[in-house]
């Protein structure tokens, strides 16, 4: 379980990375502020889950695996521009390795914790 843990919080950070690079250095805007406003407006779904899926929580490893569709769906819709395809393909496969390494983090959580006998009195 922990190696899932560890691959959803590669996969996390390579998507930070990559949407930092194509914010800063491929596709900036006008100003230094502008693009420092739109990266956090974009990472910050990312990184208000990330606390707790450091913690290996239930609840923020399965708002991680929510938010990777909105890079996916991003992804996809920035792979047709020739001049980005590299950065949309590897945004591509970070985003589905973070959803599906929380995916399977999320399940096999559930399964130890159904399977651990409640200590309530």
């Amino acid at each position: 379980m922990r190696g899932w843990l560890f691959l959803s919080l590669v996969c996390a950070g390579s998507l930070l990375s990559v949407t930092g690079l194509r914010q800063f250095f491929i596709e900036p805007l006008a100003t230094t502020s502008s693009n420092g406003i739109w990266f956090l407006i974009q990472v910050l779904p990312l990184l208000l889950p990330m606390p707790g899926a450091l913690r290996g929580e239930l609840r923020s490893m399965f708002m991680l695996c929510l938010v990777s569709t909105l890079y996916f769906i991003h992804a996809v819709l920035v792979i047709s521009d020739e001049q980005l395809f590299l950065v949309a393909t590897i945004e591509l496969f970070f985003a589905l390795g973070l959803g599906v390494s929380s995916a399977i983090f999320v399940r096999k959580r559930r399964e130890l914790d159904a399977s651990t006998p409640d200590q309530t009195n």
